[in-house]
């Protein structure tokens, strides 16, 4: 096995493909979106997240206070868009999480085309967004966003 096929496999288990949303002032709608994948792990396998970083070229790494993990985490969107979502075009997952990562590329392809800088549009990322991971928690449910959304 090849190491690409390793950490697409390492990643149907254990990697996350989120889009976050924070209230903001300095974006135009009142909101900002914030596309990532990451990968934790506990410190004593944290090689892995070497093999990430230097495989894909990209991401940091960093220590979790919250559960004492190390997190691997690309959150540029030129480098999602340019080295992430290619890993996973050429080295698909295997699970349901494939389904996840097609939106997740869908939405992080849209916003390197400034997609998410016009209203409609916007409108439509936050629907695609709340297709994803629909069994964890958010901190903003979809009504909250749309209920506050301000024009530019």
């Amino acid at each position: 096995m090849d190491i690409g096929s390793y950490l697409s496999g390492f990643a149907d288990g254990e990697g996350s493909f989120c889009i976050c949303f924070s209230p903001s002032q300095r974006h135009a709608f009142g909101w900002e979106i914030r596309p990532s994948f990451s990968v934790s792990q506990k410190r004593e396998r944290a090689e892995v997240l070497q093999l990430f970083r230097d495989f894909l070229g990209c991401g940091t790494l960093r220590n979790s206070q919250r559960d004492g993990t190390i997190k691997y985490e690309v959150r540029s969107i030129s480098d999602l868009v340019e080295k992430v979502i290619p890993h996973f075009d050429r080295y698909p997952l295997l699970s349901g999480k494939r389904q996840e990562f097609e939106i997740f590329s869908t939405i992080c392809k849209r916003m390197s085309r400034g997609e998410h800088l016009t209203l409609s549009s916007f409108k439509e990322l936050v629907e695609l967004a709340f297709r994803m991971n629909f069994t964890g928690n958010r901190r903003y449910t979809k009504e909250e966003i749309f209920n506050t959304l301000r024009e530019r």
